[in-house]
C-alpha cells in the first residue's frame, strides 16, 4: 500500500481529480467576456449614429447591459452562461448585476427589509467598500501631486 507515501497520495489525487482544460477554458471566458464588450461597444456605435452625446450612449449602454444581466439571473440563465464563460461573464459589469441581482433573489423569502436590504450586497459590498476606499486613497493622491507640482 502507497497510499501512505508521497508519490502514493499525488496519484491517487490525480486519478480521481478531474483534469484542467484550461486552455480551452481562458479561450471560452476571452470569447464570452469580449462578446459582452462587443455587444456594449456595438449599442454604443448605435446610440452614437442616432445621435445621443457620447457620455450619454455610455451610461446607457452600462444601463441595458446590467437590466439584461439581471434579467438572464432572475431567469435562472445566468449561471448556465457563466458555467461555460468562466470569468468571462464575471468580470465585466454584467458580473456585477448577477452578483446583486442573486442575493436579492435568494433573500426575498426573508422579507424586503431584513432579507433583500440587508442582504442584497453580501457577495458585492467588498468590491464597493475596497473599490471606493482605493479611490479616495488615488484622490487624495492626485491632490497632493497637483499640490506640490510633482
Amino acid at each position: 500500500m502507497d497510499i501512505y507515501t508521497k508519490q502514493g497520495k499525488k496519484r491517487i489525487i490525480s486519478e480521481h481529480s478531474p483534469h484542467s482544460r484550461l486552455g480551452l477554458n481562458m479561450l471560452k471566458a476571452f470569447l464570452f467576456g469580449g462578446g459582452i464588450c462587443a455587444f456594449g461597444e456595438g449599442l454604443r456605435g448605435l446610440f452614437l449614429s442616432l445621435g445621443i452625446k457620447s457620455d450619454t450612449s455610455t451610461l446607457l449602454v452600462s444601463m441595458i447591459i446590467i437590466v439584461v444581466a439581471a434579467t438572464v439571473t432572475f431567469l435562472g440563465v445566468f449561471d448556465n452562461i457563466a458555467r461555460h464563460a468562466g470569468a468571462g461573464t464575471l468580470v465585466p459589469i454584467s458580473g456585477f448585476s448577477n452578483a446583486v441581482t442573486s442575493q436579492a433573489i435568494d433573500a426575498r423569502s426573508e422579507g424586503y427589509v431584513l432579507g433583500v436590504g440587508a442582504k442584497i450586497f453580501t457577495i458585492c459590498g467588498p468590491v464597493i467598500l475596497y473599490g471606493l476606499a482605493s479611490g479616495v486613497i488615488y484622490g487624495i493622491i492626485y491632490y497632493l501631486t497637483g499640490l506640490f507640482g510633482w
